[in-house]
């Protein structure tokens, strides 16, 4: 390393944001990598069903899970000081569940293994929007008592956002900077 380069950072500092369908993932997610100036990894279950045309079996949610990770560990050999990925396995564990009836050892071994700085919670307290992928416009609420329950059953911190985008920047940007 030349004296003039910047060191790389010796751990990134990940961020994982989760929750329930049309709860703002996507859009905190984004603004937060922004903020920070960081990478960040798209939900790659959207880039799955969207070459599926949306048609998915209980055997495509190993390979959704498998390129999450994928995607996170391409984005982590960059070695950035912060990343944040748009859902982690835990949506893929509660997803299997929910559709049927039970989740595949092997995505929660990846789920329980998997380790971020911080999950955020995102509360469904929006309006819906419809998209061509989601499924539960009704029973978001239940939903996302459920990923609180997972997060719980798997012993892992996590950070509930409620409130307008501004207000959701504010609290993710509070946690990871640790205030």
């Amino acid at each position: 390393m030349s004296l003039t380069s910047s060191p790389r950072p010796l751990r990134t500092t990940t961020v994982a944001v989760v929750g329930p369908e049309s709860s703002g993932k996507t859009t905190i997610s984004r603004a937060l990598a922004d903020a920070l100036g960081a990478p960040w990894v798209p939900e790659h279950a959207r880039m799955y069903l969207g070459a599926t045309g949306g048609v998915y079996g209980e055997a495509d949610l190993l390979h959704i899970a498998q390129g999450q990770l994928l995607a996170e560990e391409h984005a982590l050999a960059c070695h950035p000081t912060y990343l944040v990925c748009d859902t982690d396995l835990v949506t893929i564990l509660v997803w299997a569940r929910e559709k049927y009836g039970r989740c595949d050892p092997r995505i929660e071994r990846m789920a329980r293994r998997r380790t971020y700085a911080h999950r955020l919670l995102c509360a469904p307290d929006m309006p819906w929007e419809p998209d061509p992928l989601r499924e539960s416009p009704h029973d978001r609420d239940r939903l996302f008592r459920v990923y609180a329950d997972t997060l719980q059953e798997l012993d892992v911190p996590y950070t509930v956002l409620r409130g307008s985008p501004e207000e959701r920047l504010a609290a993710a940007l509070a946690c990871v900077h640790g205030r």
